[in-house]
């Protein structure tokens, strides 16, 4: 039992399919292993261990009577606390949902109810997937597991984090600007931020809705693949969800052979960057040209310096719109010590948000204010239209763009909570994919000297979620980054 929390959801499956195991024995070797180590990880807000494994017998009484629902049926499947579970609590990792309760399911929940996934904790964040470390939650500050006094990165640390440490098989997190790639990087997993609209938002609570994506988090290219198959598709829930077919992403894996034309933009690889992340990147483009065949070019992503400050713009004037809700009135915190209805509403909303939130809103709130809206917001969205051109100019001579995934490796816990301009840059390779609605993938490249994993980041043309991971896949499978596991 011990060593199942480790295996791939790849092999635990094909286990599964040959009767060699049991889902409920997955599933109990998962809840041992979060006794194990989840007072020095700190990944998870809640947990309900009974309702897991009553999922994992009821999938194990489907097999045995020839009714399997998929690859995924009896696989533990962990979900940041931003993504909705009928009965489950979704706190966002903020004070102002601290007590609430889902009512109802996301898209992604159902689907993956209805393939048979062991539905498995709720993952700590960033509140309301508003930073880059993990150490925004109201609650707790997740740890890194291969060294326990750095970050995870964030927002979604706790899914990096519970899948590197063998507290979950997959986990779902989501990505407004790096939020699922940048953890994985900094926590030695596989994270996919999919094209905007190729897995639905329902259910998903929303940040910057025009940056918001649900994405897969796994131990392998395969793992991910297997569950983006789940979760990805059409949802007329979802008035952004858009209507494409959904390949086999796994049979995708194996099906390229040909050569790839591969993009080095020169932004990325200048000052700024360090130069152990450096090494790997350079290593992983190496191996690309020589191993693979690819024919690498450089590229030009001229307005890379503009993403940062655009970002910051359009994600903070949309979070200003969407947490306008959470005003003490409907639901969520609701502050005792008020005069009227007004003090009801500043005090509630002061009281339940963190910093950052507030310093977000603020900002947000400015940006679209009159005299402001057409010199900030306005231009902000001029300028994502042209970022969003340069990608697309680049993707007329290449297939796909390496570079990295965050400038550093992880941080030590507490470093740049003073610097939030420091922690803002942690995201600048990550999030012009937002700006730009296309998908990116964070495979671990490496390590540093001290330990900490190194993650190389593939960029595709919009849902050219096949491509990406079979170069992904080429990519692991001659390196053994993605089998290490941290030494907790």
């Amino acid at each position: 039992m011990s060593e199942l929390y480790y295996e791939s959801a790849y092999s635990l499956s094909s286990r599964l399919r040959a009767g060699e195991i049991s889902s409920e024995a997955v599933t109990e070797a998962v809840i041992q292993r979060y006794h194990e180590v989840e007072s020095r990880i700190r990944a998870y807000l809640s947990v309900d261990e009974s309702d897991a494994l009553a999922q994992a017998r009821a999938s194990d009484r489907r097999r045995a009577g020839g009714e399997a629902l998929g690859p995924l049926d009896g696989i533990p499947v962990s979900l940041k606390d931003i993504i909705a579970v009928a009965g489950q609590p979704l706190t966002c990792a903020s004070k102002i949902l601290e007590s609430f309760v889902s009512p109802y399911d996301a898209t992604v929940t159902r689907r993956l109810k209805e393939a048979g996934s062991v539905i498995w904790g709720r993952l700590n964040m960033d509140e309301f997937a508003m930073g880059s470390s993990t150490e925004n939650s109201a609650f707790q500050t997740t740890r890194n597991p291969w060294d326990t006094t750095r970050v995870p990165g964030g927002s979604s640390g706790g899914s990096a984090a519970s899948v590197a440490a063998g507290e979950s098989v997959l986990a779902l997190g989501s990505d407004t600007g790096g939020s699922i790639r940048q953890p994985a990087a900094h926590c030695g997993v596989v994270g996919l931020k999919p094209t905007y609209g190729l897995v639905s938002r329902y259910g998903l609570v929303a940040f910057a809705s025009s940056l918001d994506q649900i994405g897969p988090v796994g131990r392998s290219v395969e793992d991910v693949a297997m569950l983006l198959q789940v979760i990805a598709g059409h949802d007329p829930l979802d008035s952004t969800s858009f209507q494409t077919s959904i390949p086999d992403f796994l049979e995708s894996l194996r099906g390229e052979s040909d050569p790839w034309k591969l993009g080095v933009p020169k932004e990325y690889l200048g000052e700024g960057l360090d130069g152990q992340v450096r090494e790997s990147v350079q290593s992983a483009i190496q191996f690309y040209a020589d191993d693979v065949g690819c024919e690498i070019r450089e590229i030009s992503l001229p307005l890379t310096d503009l993403a940062v400050p655009v970002y910051y713009i359009i994600a903070t004037a949309e979070a200003s719109s969407n947490l306008a809700r959470y005003d003490g009135v409907r639901y969520g915190y609701r502050s005792e010590n008020v005069n009227d209805h007004l003090d009801l509403y500043f005090r509630s909303r002061g009281e339940g948000f963190g910093a950052e939130v507030k310093r977000r809103i603020i900002l947000g709130t400015y940006a679209l204010s009159s005299g402001y809206y057409d010199a900030y917001y306005l231009r902000a969205q001029k300028v994502r239209t042209l970022i969003r051109k340069d990608f697309l100019d680049a993707f007329a001579s290449v297939d796909a763009i390496i570079s990295p995934v965050a400038p550093t490796p992880a941080f030590v816990i507490g470093e740049r909570l003073s610097d939030p301009l420091s922690m803002y840059l942690s995201d600048i390779y990550t999030l012009s994919v937002n700006l730009s609605g296309l998908p990116a993938i964070s495979i671990p490249g490496g390590f540093s000297r001290e330990g900490l994993p190194i993650g190389i980041q593939l960029i595709g043309k919009p849902f050219d979620e096949s491509r990406l991971l079979a170069m992904a896949y080429r990519f692991e499978q001659d390196h053994p980054y993605s089998r290490m596991r941290p030494g907790i």
